[in-house]
């Protein structure tokens, strides 16, 4: 029964490694923003280590349909399959997201909107997506944001206010964003880079 197992488990596990290591081969262009293991150096640029292997396949596909607008990311995945895509998925899913140093005042203060959100303005709390641990949903296609740069969240946050980001789910994240305040913004932001060092 061991080799049975081992028969049935064996090509499985090879085919897990070989789409990493296709995937390591294949982000070596992506590694010049979002650094060799998928953490990014530049606060402005994403880290991609540990997200949702789906979430990164449809965030691809976004950049390279237009949903998701940013010239450079287009130009690129132009050359890039569908399989480039799943490895390259598979091997940022491997990786494990990098410790960064935040403001623990700002932080805690950011706490109470993640977990409660703000009943007062309608802002639900983000916990209810993406997770007590900000690890996100994915088979609801809600991603890991535990740990993420709090400038590129900031970034973000602000691109859904002004439409210039969809979410494609009901709009859900541009409507939270309106409805934050600046301050708010800063101190979720700040959270959410605190929720990796946890």
């Amino acid at each position: 029964s061991f080799a049975l197992i081992f028969l049935l488990t064996g090509p499985i596990s090879s085919l897990v490694a070989a789409d990493i290591e296709a995937g390591k081969a294949k982000s070596i262009v992506c590694s010049a923003c979002h650094g060799q293991d998928g953490n990014s150096i530049n606060p402005l640029w994403p880290s991609l280590a540990s997200q949702h292997k789906q979430y990164t396949i449809n965030a691809l596909n976004a950049y390279l349909n237009g949903a998701r607008v940013n010239a450079v990311m287009r130009a690129q995945l132009m050359a890039l399959t569908e399989k480039d895509f799943e490895d390259i998925a598979t091997y940022y899913n491997a990786q494990t997201m990098q410790k960064k140093n935040y403001d623990f005042e700002l932080a805690k203060k950011g706490e109470s909107l993640y977990r409660g959100g703000n009943s007062s303005t309608g802002v639900a709390a983000c916990i209810a997506c993406h997770g007590p641990t900000g690890r996100g949903n994915p088979g609801a296609g809600y991603p890991s944001i535990a740990g993420q740069h709090a400038q590129y969240t900031k970034d973000a946050l602000k691109h859904y206010k002004t439409l210039e980001r969809k979410s494609g789910l009901n709009d859900m994240m541009q409507s939270l964003a309106a409805r934050l305040t600046t301050e708010e913004v800063e101190a979720v932001s700040e959270y959410i880079q605190a929720l990796g060092s946890e």
